[in-house]
Formats: C-alpha cells, sequence, structure tokens
C-alpha cells in the first residue's frame, strides 16, 4: 500500500468501495423491514418465517458445496431478517397479552408484563397496608398522644 502512488492509491480505494457496495447489495435483497412486518398478520409472518428458513437452508447446502461467495454473503441477511420475524411475532403476542391484562390488578398479571421498577419498590407493602397499626401501637398513640410544644419568640 505505501508503495503506491496517490493517484494509483484512489483507484484502488474506489475499486474496493465498489465491491463493498455490490455486496451489501446482494444482502440487502433478503433483508427484510421490521415496519412491514409488524402490519403483516400472525399467519402471514409464519409464512415468510418458513419460506426464509427455506431459503437459509438452500443457503447453507451451497455453503458446504463451495458455492458462489455472493450466496455466502447472504446468509447473514437472511438470520437477522429470520430475527426480525421472530422479533415482531414476539412483540405482536405480548401486546395482545397486555390489551388482556390491562384491567387486572398487579398482582395478577404475569411476571414479564409488570412494571421493571426497583426491587425495593416491588417488594414494598401496599398502601392500605403500610398504614395500619397494630393493637398495642394503638393503645400507645391513646394514652401517650404525641406532644406538641409551644416555641416562644
Amino acid at each position: 500500500l505505501r508503495s503506491l502512488v496517490g493517484s494509483e492509491m484512489c483507484i484502488r480505494d474506489r475499486y474496493q468501495r465498489r465491491v463493498r457496495e455490490s455486496s451489501s447489495l446482494l444482502i440487502m435483497a433478503t433483508v427484510v423491514k421490521a415496519k412491514d412486518l409488524r402490519a403483516k398478520p400472525k399467519a402471514e409472518l409464519e409464512k415468510q418465517l418458513n419460506e426464509l428458513k427455506v431459503e437459509l437452508a438452500s443457503l447453507r447446502v451451497n455453503q458446504v458445496t463451495g458455492s458462489q461467495p455472493a450466496k455466502l454473503a447472504k446468509i447473514k441477511g437472511v438470520r437477522r431478517s429470520i430475527a426480525r420475524v421472530y422479533t415482531v411475532i414476539t412483540a405482536n403476542q405480548r401486546n395482545s397479552a397486555r390489551e388482556k391484562f390491562k384491567k387486572k390488578p398487579m398482582h395478577q398479571r404475569p411476571l414479564d408484563l409488570r412494571p421493571k421498577l426497583t426491587r425495593k419498590i416491588r417488594k414494598q407493602l401496599p398502601l392500605s397496608k403500610r398504614k395500619l397499626l397494630t393493637l398495642r401501637q394503638k393503645k400507645k398513640l391513646a394514652n401517650y398522644p404525641i406532644r406538641k410544644y409551644a416555641v416562644k419568640a
């Protein structure tokens, strides 16, 4: 690289950039957009998932047989597309579960649908139980009321 002169360096850079762009275009052909997936119903998502899995299986066969490098580069894109489809399916399931359990009290909801907060807040007693007094505390308050002092100015 150091022996190359400025103009030769530019030519080499342009060639490498073109190779990178062409390989990314090949990969982008199988990439699925998440926003397009969100609009589809579950049956269609599962159908697309099966198609992607079949495509991945054929690409794996090509990989073993030593096929073209362009096909091998598509494996990454197909795997990511499969992951995107799974992610959208899971998100849809969670949203429907949220709607189902929306009106139920917090302790009746599944754990993964409850707010995370902090452990300390999660373990706190509810406000109604926090304010309750024991019999002993009630007697003490009745017999020994809190003293109020007037400060002389």
